[in-house]
């Protein structure tokens, strides 16, 4: 019988940084074949499982990569430290975990595919684009990322990441010339005043853009000098990745010399609050001991990669903190794995078996 504590451990023990995830990714092929009619690695590098017979098909996609930073993995008062420990080898391993406690009777009513995608942390979302072209779309699905065990995240913000670069002769400093640092700087600022613009009157995080500065260097060769910067934006719902590009190049264009790429193009997404998903998750957190939470994130994750194609009820569930993500003391309690398990297992229990969890 699969131990769901070992396989989390034994996950989290496997580097897997982007675009490196064969070595876990084959681990949980291993694990999965003890009890998934099948189980492989596609051409994409994801983790593919399915298991089931019935009509009803769910579907749970989580992802196997992380974002770099090697934590040495050790148990502390019943806490999993390590890279992905919460982001998201816990909300995948507590998906497989519960999936491997369905009893035949529940794989009578339900079809469910098991999907750990590739390269979530990096701006290809690779796995999830592959999976959106490759599989049957599921009529429920379900995202694995970290939500707390008590609660569902129903919405995440969309992206777009903005590359500046400029590049200009070189001159002595001594003149009253602008550099090419400094025009990046000034186009952060103009940057910064829109996006404050646009926030007027808005409350509320989620419905607000935001922007980050993650990257600027400046340098020169003696005969040209060169600065780069990247800077993220998040998105709220009201404004789309093509109407954000359109406003940041406007708002860019005063500035002579400036190169501009874009990339992520996600939009933002807010599932519906009462779906046969929410509802199977809600009575399975109250049976938990739970106080069931809809919660809405300003990152982004696969959920605003496949919304696009997939038009079904969907939400992102998963154990742990996520403001742990990608920090150096990354951790999960055990307790809270284990009650996601129990929370997963009942809930697809009672959609394969509940009239009152149909489509309807």
């Amino acid at each position: 019988m699969l131990d769901p504590f070992a396989l989390l451990i034994g996950a989290v023990s496997r580097p897997s940084v982007s675009g490196q995830e064969r070595l876990v990714a084959e681990y949980l092929v291993a694990q999965l074949r003890s009890f998934a009619s099948e189980a492989f690695i596609d051409a994409a590098g994801n983790v593919v499982a399915r298991l089931g017979r019935g009509a009803r098909h769910v579907m749970v996609l989580g992802h196997i990569d992380t974002v770099p930073g090697e934590i040495p993995v050790r148990i502390v008062d019943n806490v999993l430290f390590g890279r992905g420990a919460v982001d998201a080898k816990g909300a995948l391993c507590a998906a497989i975990a519960a999936a491997a406690q369905l009893s035949p009777e529940v794989l009578d009513g339900l079809t469910l595919t098991i999907i750990g995608a590739v390269e979530e942390e990096a701006p290809s979302s690779k796995g999830a684009r592959y999976a959106v072209t490759a599989y049957p779309k599921p009529d429920l699905l379900i995202i694995g990322e970290p939500s707390g065990w008590d609660a569902m995240t129903i919405g995440y913000k969309g992206r777009l990441v903005i590359k500046l670069s400029c590049e200009r002769a070189n001159f002595h400093s001594a003149r009253d010339e602008t550099t090419a640092a400094e025009l990046l700087v000034a186009a952060w600022l103009s940057l910064k005043a829109w996006a404050d613009g646009v926030n007027e009157g808005t409350d509320g995080l989620f419905d607000r853009v935001q922007l980050s500065l993650q990257g600027i260097n400046g340098d020169s060769n003696g005969l040209s000098q060169r600065a780069d910067a990247v800077v993220g934006l998040r998105l709220p719902p009201k404004l789309s990745p093509q109407a954000a590009e359109k406003a940041v190049r406007d708002c860019l264009a005063p500035y002579p010399g400036l190169s501009l790429s874009f990339a992520g193009h996600e939009s933002a997404y807010r599932s519906p609050k009462d779906t046969p998903l929410t509802r199977a998750l809600r009575i399975a957190i109250r049976a938990a001991g739970g106080k069931p939470r809809l919660i809405v994130k300003t990152g982004t994750s696969d959920m605003n990669v496949v919304a696009p194609y997939w038009d079904v009820p969907m939400l992102a569930y998963g154990p742990g903190d996520a403001d742990f993500d990608h920090r150096p003391d990354e951790q999960l309690p055990l307790a809270e794995y284990q009650r996601a398990i129990d929370v997963l297992q009942l809930a697809l229990v009672r959609l394969a078996t509940d009239s009152r969890y149909h489509l309807v």
